[in-house]
């Protein structure tokens, strides 16, 4: 049986300082790919922090050279991670909320969240998505919060053949039992396994959770993360059958 490893990175965004926030996604990285992880998903808008107001000005293209050493030492870990980042697909474009899939193997993917939060509207238009992930023989979705509020989105992702469903996240303290109660029914109900990469920390006004969690194929909670601050959720197995490990991560 093959072994995959993924892990949910909680980080605690510092609000609009790029440079800042590549330091700690280049840390977890590390930590991570040291533990053995092949794909990393950090939580929605990781690189800035969840700051709307800020996001016209921070926006990148997918490409832009600010990227370039995370996507390097992605490739030189051999670790395939997910970050968050408001975006842009052409220079006059509009801004969209995205994940940037850095693969392991130096390729560049890109999926928009697809389905705004109320008010998300006055800074991002809607996305299209992306592609599922081939990583380590299974077939990876991503979605980006408010997608996964969306039960046609999960089902496209069980179409399409996905036995992992990985969201990166904002949940505030009062979403979360709720949300969390969203996620894991999805794992029961389409047999997969989920994973939640939530913020650590306060972001655009929000006091976020943490608690990034997975749930297995039968909607069991594998592990989550005890509160707040930065760790991996690491997920360990195949076949229907994983094991899950908090790596609390000290400043």
């Amino acid at each position: 049986m093959s072994v995959l490893t993924l892990a949910a990175a909680q980080t605690a965004s510092i609000a609009g300082d790029l440079p800042a926030n590549l330091a700690r996604h280049q840390r977890l990285m590390q930590l991570a790919a040291a533990q053995g992880v092949q794909l990393l998903v950090f939580p929605e808008l990781s690189l800035t922090g969840y700051e709307p107001q800020l996001a016209a000005e921070l926006a990148l293209m997918p490409d832009a050279p600010q990227l370039q050493p995370l996507r390097d030492l992605a490739r030189a870990l051999e670790l395939t991670a997910v970050v968050g980042m408001p975006i842009r697909l052409s220079v006059d474009g509009p801004v969209l909320i995205g994940a940037l899939v850095l693969g392991g193997d130096g390729s560049l993917a890109v999926y928009t969240k697809q389905h705004l939060h109320a008010g998300e509207e006055s800074a991002f238009v809607a996305g299209r998505g992306g592609a599922p992930l081939p990583i380590g023989g299974e077939t990876v979705a991503l979605a980006v919060c408010a997608d996964f509020c969306h039960a046609s989105h999960v089902q496209a992702a069980a179409d399409a053949g996905a036995g992992i469903y990985a969201a990166g996240v904002l949940i505030s303290e009062g979403g979360y039992a709720a949300d969390s109660a969203q996620l894991q029914g999805y794992a029961q109900e389409h047999g997969m396994l989920v994973l939640m990469a939530n913020h650590g920390g306060p972001s655009g006004g929000w006091a976020c959770a943490g608690r990034s969690a997975a749930w297995d194929a039968r909607g069991r909670l594998m592990g989550a993360v005890e509160g707040v601050g930065e760790a991996l959720l690491i997920v360990r197995g195949g076949t229907g059958e994983w094991q899950a490990q908090v790596l609390e991560v000290s400043h």
